[in-house]
């Protein structure tokens, strides 16, 4: 799968960015080389969503193969998702969120989202942490122009983002994709964490705690993109759950 939203509309971690990028002999990709890249790899069965300037999903069916994860994309009333692996109490959460047994974890994912959105009574990293399996996911709301991604505790599925030649920021489950597209700027997205573009990045099992980005040394002896990582010894500020529906992110996340 593959996820590309402008700079205007998401603002990474200034860390994701490397100045290596820069001296590289592989240099960043423009997001349409990067989209058409994607697609060659596999034409028949690649789709892509633009949204103007703003954001681009592309993914690659699973047409007859049997994948080591799922892929799920599902789109309504403007929001979009994808979504990687699988969620073990998804039964549950169907029944939990008033979906019909056959709603896929895509499917869920939206209808959670909107909860969350139109400000439901749990903050997000409670939502996150009642699923329970392999996952990964990005959301696309293209109405309020937000973007949220996460990805599970367990490990087994992959996010890795970067930043494009332009700024804009790559989110993908294929390393070699993010290598070939971001050159120095990219970095595994963490485990346990989230991502709201207003919001910015957390870990939904700590959410009270700050993130830390920790320098990374590729093969080559260059620095990239940082790891993140929960500094336990931090407390993130009070914030109330009042104002803009920006806020909803980190609603209930107290020091």
């Amino acid at each position: 799968m593959l996820a590309i939203f402008n700079k205007g509309l998401v603002n990474p971690p200034q860390e994701l960015y490397s100045p290596a990028s820069l001296c590289s002999s592989r240099k960043p990709k423009l997001p349409e080389e990067i989209v058409k890249d994607f697609v060659s790899s596999n034409p028949s069965n690649a789709f892509t969503m633009s949204f103007g300037d703003s954001a681009l999903l592309a993914c690659i069916s699973q047409g007859n193969s049997y994948p080591r994860q799922q892929r799920l994309f599902c789109g309504l009333d403007g929001i979009y998702c994808i979504f990687l692996g699988s969620l073990n109490n998804l039964c549950s959460l169907n029944k939990q969120y008033g979906l019909s047994k056959g709603a896929n974890e895509a499917m869920l994912i939206i209808e959670a989202y909107r909860t969350l959105r139109d400000r439901g009574p749990y903050p997000a990293h409670k939502v996150l942490q009642d699923m329970d399996g392999r996952f990964g996911f990005v959301v696309y709301d293209s109405k309020a122009g937000q973007v949220f991604a996460a990805l599970g505790a367990n490990e087994g599925a992959e996010l890795f983002w970067g930043i494009a030649g332009d700024g804009s920021v790559v989110i993908s489950d294929n390393l070699e994709v993010i290598k070939g597209s971001c050159a120095k700027s990219f970095a595994p997205f963490p485990l346990a964490c989230m991502f709201h573009s207003e919001q910015g990045l957390m870990s939904f099992e700590h959410p009270s705690s700050k993130m830390k980005a920790l320098p990374r040394i590729d093969s080559e002896g260059t620095m990239c993109g940082a790891n993140f990582k929960v500094d336990v010894h931090s407390r993130i500020g009070s914030m109330p759950r009042v104002g803009s529906e920006a806020n909803w992110a980190l609603g209930g996340s107290r020091a």
